[in-house]
């Protein structure tokens, strides 16, 4: 869009002498002025610049005024620039009445009148200015349209993730609720027929054992949404220690054995036997571990998972491969995002956070967090920590 300090005024004529007087009359600092000498001199400025006002000479060599005025006439670009002629014959030549009929919005005779033109010039001259400005404020309201549908489509995105995530949550802290009940009103019962060998010790250790499932659940649910929160505000901290990769990653998978053995997908470990060690957050890299084991037992098909651990220049690479369906290549970052989850015939549960918050604590330890993989053979999950030398 021309700007204000630069309207652009073409005037064309075959005399330098003519050029220069008029140059001298309409100049003034709020436009710039362009100089043709010939109709195709001409053309060659209008394919290249925008005009508010075309200024023309009817007799030329070559290509006069009025094909000028045609040719402009006939190009979309310069359709609407308003022409005005110039002209040094008589009034009796009806040169006026052509050159209305080419189009043009004023005929003027030589010699000129000083005033007369600068008025002339004056008026088209702010006509583009107004024009320039209903333009910029056509755009400014277009794109701010544009901006509140944006704004529209990310308010219904949001209301429609914090209906989901309600959803979820409701759903995932029923089900060890639910239990949780259960076992509470069936020990209520028992208590009231008096049946004192449904709380012998074995039977009071199990009891234990799937409160304690249930109640671990439930706090994983709230540590998870915690976790988000503190990430999205920029308060999640890490505390960085010395730690052994490899005496890690046996406790964690010593410690999820029993969840491995429900699900039918032994986990195993295969490490160089060398001590790797660097300085991060054990805890936050322990739930990195947590959230990819627990993902691969979810969608692992009961077949074994497979974890591995290397050293690498400047970094240590924590591989965590399952044989499941895998991931489509195109939900391969989708699942990094909260609250996005891949289902399938006989896997649809949690919150959609686990791989999410694994991989800003990667990031937030100045590590990667990818996934690869062939889809229907399984996924392997890549974590990737720095390590100094």
């Amino acid at each position: 869009m021309t700007s204000i300090a630069g309207i652009k005024v073409l005037i064309v004529d075959d005399l330098p002498e003519n050029l220069l007087a008029l140059s001298k009359i309409i100049e003034q600092d709020d436009r710039i002025i362009y100089q043709a000498r010939s109709g195709v001199a001409a053309l060659a400025l209008l394919l290249e610049h925008e005009f508010a006002l075309a200024i023309l000479d009817v007799m030329m060599p070559g290509m006069d005024g009025f094909e000028l005025a045609e040719l402009m006439r006939g190009t979309e670009r310069t359709r609407a620039i308003p022409i005005v002629f110039v002209s040094a014959a008589g009034k009796e030549l009806n040169h006026a009445f052509k050159g209305y009929e080419t189009g043009a919005v004023d005929f003027l005779y030589k010699p000129l009148d000083i005033a007369a033109v600068q008025s002339k010039v004056n008026v088209f001259v702010a006509m583009r200015r107004q024009q320039d400005e209903m333009t910029r404020q056509v755009e400014a309201l277009e794109q701010s349209q544009r901006e509140l549908l944006a704004m529209k489509e990310e308010l219904r995105y949001s209301l429609q993730l914090r209906d989901d995530f309600m959803s979820m949550v409701a759903h995932e802290l029923r089900t060890p609720l639910n239990t949780l009940l259960l076992e509470t009103q069936l020990r209520s019962m028992q208590l009231d027929r008096g049946n004192a060998e449904a709380f012998v010790p074995d039977q009071l250790r199990r009891m234990v054992a799937r409160d304690g499932r249930q109640i671990k659940s439930m706090i994983r649910l709230i540590d998870d949404m915690v976790d988000v929160s503190r990430i999205r505000s920029g308060k999640l901290s890490i505390r960085a220690t010395a730690v052994d990769l490899s005496v890690l990653l046996q406790q964690v998978i010593s410690d999820l054995g029993p969840q491995a053995e429900v699900a039918g997908s032994p986990i195993t470990l295969q490490a160089s036997g060398e001590m790797i060690c660097g300085s991060w957050d054990d805890f936050r890299v322990e739930q990195i571990i947590i959230n990819l084991l627990t993902n691969a037992l979810r969608y692992g098909a009961r077949k074994p998972v497979e974890v591995s651990l290397s050293a690498e220049p400047g970094h240590a690479v924590i591989t965590v491969r399952d044989h499941g369906g895998g991931i489509a290549p195109e939900d391969r970052e989708r699942i990094f995002a909260p609250f996005e989850r891949v289902g399938t015939n006989t896997v649809r549960e949690g919150l959609g956070l686990g791989l999410y918050i694994a991989r800003q604590l990667a990031q937030a330890h100045g590590g990667t967090l990818e996934v690869a993989g062939v889809e229907g053979d399984g996924a392997l999950f890549a974590l990737s920590l720095p390590m100094p030398a």
